[in-house]
């Protein structure tokens, strides 16, 4: 396995199951499958996954025949990782509802009028027309059962490739953007269908524990036992102001969610890591009372004139981004996922992070670093870090010339 993509998504995108929905955050589902094999042959293991995405660990977890538990904060996304984990459930019952959902979207009239201003702006009349009543019929379909969570998961897989908007890098939306030939919905519904379908009839259950998934905060990790997890696989949000609310807002504006990019906030970003520069507006966040925290006395020294630096910056540039505030409202938050995870932990245990570090404005944040001292600071016992990739080393329009990278951090506890 190539290591430089062991720690991005991009391998997924080919697998069964795994290529259902396109997440860019996350890791190879076959390197995590790999993983979960080695440490199954020395001891009974047991997974946690407290970012759980779109439920890339989880699902190699139960394709390595082990018991797991993974939490996902993100509304719609942890509907994705739910959906993808009734895979082992009937095919048939999937294709039998695929049809009745078609031909009920057959007999409905659409309704255009009410959807979000975004939505308009990147589908045609036509096309919309179509989803529409795709997505009525999803709705009037749902029974709660498996194959309505599939059904669901088929439409909204589709909708970026039945938009002629342009997305940006990580699936940020551009209406202005357009591409040349969007799908036609209900084509690209049954050419959905029929890859889940031929995916799920690929897998027979043989008695393999189910994975257990809650929509829940990483922080506290309330609903997973103590010392459930002998092998923790995950990987946290970068503190690089990438936004997974934004990253979703087609889909929640077609859902009828929200209605813009104003709802996110209480929609989603409320319930997320702060690794974004919008989880915390200048008024909203007291930089002294975040870093006088004593979860952060491992790293203070440190931390404290980095977010002085930030702040300095800042007012030198355009979009004067809080970046002060983000970074230190990111390592308070996985300060309190490294304690949430202590006590989930047994003993003997092992951590991984997909992770990288960072340079907002330029100024370097050694991520890694940190991380692994406030995981000894919470009581784990010694950390390593092997690096995979480096990054910010190719593109001509970056923003910095910072070198940064990416691998692993593992910590023993």
């Amino acid at each position: 396995m190539d290591q430089a993509v062991s720690t991005t998504f991009s391998e997924n995108t080919r697998l069964p199951v795994h290529r259902w929905f396109r997440f860019s955050a996350g890791f190879s589902g076959l390197w995590a499958r790999r993983v979960i094999e080695e440490a199954a042959i020395k001891r009974e293991t047991r997974v946690v996954d407290p970012f759980a995405g779109s439920g890339t660990a989880l699902i190699a977890a139960e394709e390595a025949g082990v018991s797991s538990f993974g939490l996902e904060a993100h509304p719609f996304v942890h509907r994705v990782a739910r959906a993808k984990l009734a895979r082992r459930s009937d095919p048939e019952l999937f294709r039998k509802k695929i049809r009745s959902v078609r031909a009920r979207a057959g007999c409905i009239a659409s309704d255009i009028g009410n959807y979000p201003k975004l939505i308009h702006a990147c589908y045609t009349q036509e096309a919309l027309a179509e989803l529409d009543r795709l997505r009525r019929a999803v709705q009037d379909e749902d029974d709660g059962s498996d194959a309505a969570q599939l059904v669901w998961l088929t439409l909204v897989s589709i909708l970026r490739r039945c938009s002629h908007a342009g997305t940006a890098q990580w699936q940020y939306v551009l209406p202005a953007k357009s591409k040349k030939s969007p799908a036609r919905p209900v084509v690209a519904f049954d050419a959905q269908a029929q890859i889940m379908f031929g995916d799920m009839s690929l897998f027979s259950d043989k008695g393999s524990p189910f994975a257990s998934l809650a929509q829940a905060d990483a922080r506290d990790c309330d609903v997973i036992p103590d010392g459930f997890a002998t092998l923790v696989v995950t990987s946290p949000p970068y503190p690089n102001n990438y936004d997974y609310a934004d990253a979703t807002r087609l889909e929640l504006c077609f859902l009828q969610e929200i209605d813009g990019w104003g709802d996110l906030q209480s929609a989603v970003r409320r319930h997320l890591i702060r690794s974004c520069t919008q989880h915390v507006p200048e008024r909203a966040v007291s930089l002294t009372a975040v870093l006088s925290d004593p979860i952060l006395e491992p790293i203070r020294a440190e931390i404290e004139p980095i977010c002085e630096k930030l702040a300095e910056v800042r007012l030198t540039k355009g979009g004067r981004k809080t970046y002060h505030l983000m970074i230190a409202c990111y390592f308070h938050d996985l300060a309190r996922v490294w304690t949430a995870l202590r006590r989930v932990c047994d003993s003997p245990s092992d951590v991984c992070f997909v992770i990288g570090d960072s340079a907002p404005y330029g100024v370097y944040v050694p991520v890694i670093d940190w991380l692994g001292r406030l995981a000894i600071a919470a009581g784990f016992k010694s950390f390593r870090f092997d690096r995979t990739r480096d990054r910010n080393v190719k593109w001509k329009n970056r923003k910095h010339r910072v070198p940064l990278c990416e691998g692993r951090l593992w910590v023993e506890g």
